[in-house]
């Protein structure tokens, strides 16, 4: 199995205890991310009694497999906000994001975080276009930006870059082991290998693998695709895209971390971790699950980093997983009127760093009944069914024709055990990856990614 750039030069492993009796809490928390462990850390630093439930190891799963940029440059966004929504909401979104970044950078050293300055790049007349689209939208929000000509760091033609100066990159392993320390200071209490088997919101705990109970007063899911989605109809309302990265050893650090607006669609950035300098690139994507030769997609990333990236000295090889809401903005809030105690965290388009710390501050300050401006924008509950009922059909759609169609074509694959769907074999990852849903499983059938929870039966 390919392994990630984050995970390989994490600080020493420091391993959490794992559930061994019954167990209470004022606040539960599923999830050992870095949106769980924020959530853990700003709950349990203003009192609240706290344990996070994490399945594997904590940041081994979408935060270990991310690009590392953390910046309120979310691609092309502050336009599609304005016009989806208003101006105000743009604005607060943007604010969300950039306190996210500042509260990072309050607790991070140079091991874990680095100045970089984010830059959108065009490289055809329609991508300009785009960008200048982008550009207004930046203007009537307020953001400070830069609108500057081509990318001098990038080696290929590029035409125009749109830049936020002043954003930051972490090393998204070693931050997030830095706040689960802080976390456990203020009073966390972490678990590893803390498999949820079964969950009652009604009555207030979970059950574990191990038998084990938890109860609790509060819930927190923030297992990347939620568990609980069905009751908010979240499972109605996210798409999961896996998309691949790449990294190479280079001498030629940039000041810039890029994306681009048009294709061909490439995230670019570098990273410097304990002398050493890598080149990152991020590319290649597709619905998760839908594709058995995934091992062509690193191939093609490692060919473009060769030809049009220049670099060959390539170490690690890794793909990450990406649930998104159909608006845009991410889901961080209580689940639905009928459950005001059971939020959800999720749906951050690729764009988790920040928006899982966003998240986490809107969350905590609904816990603990502070106000906070972004927290309509982010409900799970803001979502009209009826305004987003051709997504939904698409959606419902795909999941039926997999359902289908995966039971005809693919019999000897094992059934997920989230909705009975057919898994497809990823050749590149070796993992077993639902498409349905987005679950996947270990060669050996244990879940490496929910929404599952059990294991699959390989025999």
């Amino acid at each position: 199995m390919n392994e990630s750039l984050w995970l390989a030069t994490a600080y020493p492993n420091e391993e959490y205890p794992v559930v061994e009796d019954n167990l209470s809490c004022e606040v539960l928390i599923i999830g050992g991310g870095l949106s769980g462990i924020a959530n853990a850390y700003f709950l349990a630093s203003q009192g609240k009694d706290v344990i996070l439930l994490e399945k594997n190891s904590i940041l081994h799963g979408a935060t270990g497999n991310s690009t590392g940029k953390l910046t309120a440059q979310h691609d092309l966004v502050y336009a599609d906000l304005i016009e989806q929504f208003d101006l105000e909401s743009a604005k607060l979104y943007f604010n969300a994001n950039e306190s996210a970044l500042q509260f990072a950078r309050s607790i991070a050293d140079a091991n874990e975080l680095q100045t970089a300055h984010s830059a959108l790049y065009s490289q055809t007349a329609k991508g300009t276009e785009q960008l200048m689209r982008e550009k207004k939208a930046y203007e009537e929000i307020g953001i400070p930006f830069t609108l500057a000509g081509k990318a001098t760091d990038l080696p290929f033609q590029t035409t125009n870059t749109l830049i936020i100066e002043n954003e930051a990159q972490i090393h998204p392993v070693r931050f997030g082991q830095k706040l689960a320390q802080l976390a456990t200071k203020a009073g966390a209490r972490l678990f590893e290998h803390a498999q949820v088997a079964a969950l009652d919101t009604d009555r207030h705990f979970v059950k574990l693998s191990s038998s084990t109970e938890i109860r609790y007063r509060q819930l927190i899911i923030c297992s990347h695709y939620p568990i609980e989605a069905l009751e908010g109809m979240q499972i109605l309302k996210l798409d999961v895209d896996r998309s691949y990265i790449a990294a190479a050893k280079t001498t030629t650090p940039f000041a810039h971390q890029y994306i681009a607006v048009d294709n061909p669609k490439r995230s670019i950035r570098t990273t410097t971790i304990d002398g050493q300098s890598y080149l990152l690139l991020a590319a290649e994507s597709h619905h998760a699950g839908a594709e058995k030769e995934t091992q062509i997609h690193y191939d093609r990333i490692t060919e473009d980093l060769k030809t049009n990236l220049q670099h060959s000295d390539i170490i690690y090889k890794w793909s990450a997983q990406d649930p998104s809401t159909p608006d845009l903005v991410p889901y961080a809030g209580a689940i639905s009127d009928a459950s005001p105690d059971v939020f959800i965290s999720t749906g951050y388009r690729k764009w988790g760093l920040s928006n899982s710390m966003a998240s986490a501050q809107i969350i905590s300050d609904a816990i603990v009944g502070r106000h906070n401006p972004a927290s309509e924008l982010y409900s799970p509950r803001r979502t009209d069914f009826g305004a987003l009922f051709n997504r939904a059909l698409l959606l419902t759609g795909r999941t039926v024709k997999e359902f289908a169609g995966g039971h005809i074509a693919r019999t000897d694959s094992p059934i997920c055990t989230h909705m009975g769907c057919r898994t497809r074999w990823n050749k590149g990852d070796q993992t077993w990856d639902c498409p349905c849903h987005g679950s996947r499983f270990r060669a050996d059938g244990s879940v490496l990614e929910g929404p599952a929870t059990q294991p699959l039966d390989l025999s």
